[in-house]
């Protein structure tokens, strides 16, 4: 499929604190226009967890990440964010009741409905995919990533 101009939407944010929230009302736009309203509140929550985990695991200092948004056949919606740091983000296991951190990608894994790591250089970026009812989903081989379902299973 060709993508048109309405199809896909992408913004570079810095490595400031402010990018989060912005990251997160920029996609919440894009949400709306394409209306994948039913799953918009776990759409933004994820943006924010991708967003929070590359500026505290992934973006040095001097650089930041870019947040891509794809529209397929009005039915998987899928975000990216790329960042130039290494590592290769994993669900953690044993966050306790009182921990800060430690659950963002356990709420991408439960939320979305696929997720995933792809390789660039230099970096990474990391995906999540929400299909429309009826929608099918990629599987994210046209573009050499590693896919993961709910539960963290290949």
């Amino acid at each position: 499929m060709t993508m048109s101009e309405n199809e896909m939407r992408e913004k570079f944010y810095p490595r400031e604190r402010q990018s989060v929230p912005a990251a997160r009302k920029f996609a919440t736009g894009a949400v709306v226009d394409w209306g994948f309203f039913h799953r918009l509140d776990g759409i933004a929550l994820c943006v924010s967890e991708l967003a929070t985990n590359a500026l505290l695991h992934g973006v040095p200092p001097g650089r930041g990440f870019l947040l891509r948004l794809r529209l397929w056949e009005g039915a998987v919606l899928r975000v990216e964010v790329h960042d130039s740091g290494g590592g290769v983000p994993r669900v953690a296991e044993g966050a306790g009741g009182t921990d800060e951190g430690g659950r963002g990608l356990v709420l991408v894994d439960v939320l979305a409905d696929k997720w995933g790591v792809g390789e660039r250089e230099p970096g990474k970026f990391v995906w999540c995919e929400f299909i429309c009812p009826g929608g099918e989903s990629g599987d994210g081989s046209d573009l050499g990533t590693v896919g993961f379902g709910p539960g963290g299973a290949a």
